[in-house]
């Protein structure tokens, strides 16, 4: 016999070398992708709350929000009242019809919170904003000529807010709007009131008169400062009526004292102001 038959069969082992610790998967990847897209929406919502106005902000949030409503009655219920009870009617409405009947009478009809479509409160907002150009142009004589002399243009500051368009007058440095501690009007006051009661007379807004007082260097027992702003505020809104704006106007009429300081320095001489608003529609 052979002597290599006899011989017993070589076996060789490969062992198998894993470089690199291994494979541990692909869902960190997944996890990690996550995480900067949170951060990356996380940063822009932070900039975009820097970088825009409440009006900017108010149209982003419009345009994220749903237009067409799921469902004509949001009402939990699914029986012969749908969510809803007899009641109803008397209370805030709950439905998105407006109302829990169907078909409501006239004077059943539930509007809601506001009482208006969002296309009527567009057509306001449009409606206010153009007035106020208008009114802000012939009272500052924005392309054109100012019915106002330049000494008291000089007192004017507007400004347009949430709450309305804000025409301040405010004393310059031996140029006060009111004597010496108290409520008698300058001559460059009765011209800015007279003026602006014409120019309000472009729009039927309501209007409100707010009082400012700049703050003292010394403490004083009594401070007339509250009695002082609400006396120069209720004399501005007599002088607006008696050159024509009608009394149902006025809104409210206020003093702050020197509460609500306009520039950073409270005791500054401008912080002695009057504001007039044309306030917007509820």
């Amino acid at each position: 016999m052979d002597a290599r038959s006899n011989a017993a069969p070589v076996i060789v082992r490969r062992k198998k070398i894993v470089r690199g610790g291994g494979h541990h998967g692909g869902a960190w990847k997944v996890a990690y992708a996550d995480f900067v897209t949170a951060m990356m929406a996380f940063f822009m919502l932070m900039w975009l709350l820097n970088a825009t106005t409440e009006k900017q902000r108010k149209g982003i949030a419009d345009y994220f929000s749903p237009t067409i409503p799921l469902s004509r009655v949001s009402g939990g219920g699914d029986g012969s009242f749908g969510g809803e009870s007899v009641f109803s009617e008397d209370q805030i409405a709950q439905t998105g019809t407006g109302a829990s009947a169907r078909k409501p009478s006239e004077e059943r009809q539930a509007l809601g919170q506001s009482g208006t479509t969002p296309a009527d409160a567009a057509a306001e907002a449009s409606r206010f904003d153009a007035e106020a150009k208008a009114i802000e142009e012939a009272l500052l004589g924005i392309g054109g000529e100012s019915m106002l002399s330049r000494e008291a243009l000089r007192h004017i500051v507007t400004r347009l807010t949430d709450e309305g368009m804000i025409v301040e007058f405010s004393d310059l440095p031996g140029q006060p709007l009111f004597g010496e501690g108290g409520a008698i009007p300058e001559p460059v006051t009765e011209e800015i009131v007279r003026v602006l009661a014409r120019v309000l007379a472009l729009s039927t807004n309501p209007v409100a008169v707010n009082g400012h007082t700049r703050a003292r260097p010394d403490v004083l027992r009594d401070d007339p400062s509250w009695e002082l702003s609400a006396a120069r505020a209720m004399r501005v809104r007599m002088m607006l009526e008696g050159e024509g704006l009608g009394p149902g106007r006025t809104e409210r009429v206020t003093g702050f004292a020197d509460r609500r300081p306009s520039y950073p320095n409270p005791a500054a001489i401008r912080n002695n102001r009057i504001e007039v608003i044309l306030l917007r529609r509820s």
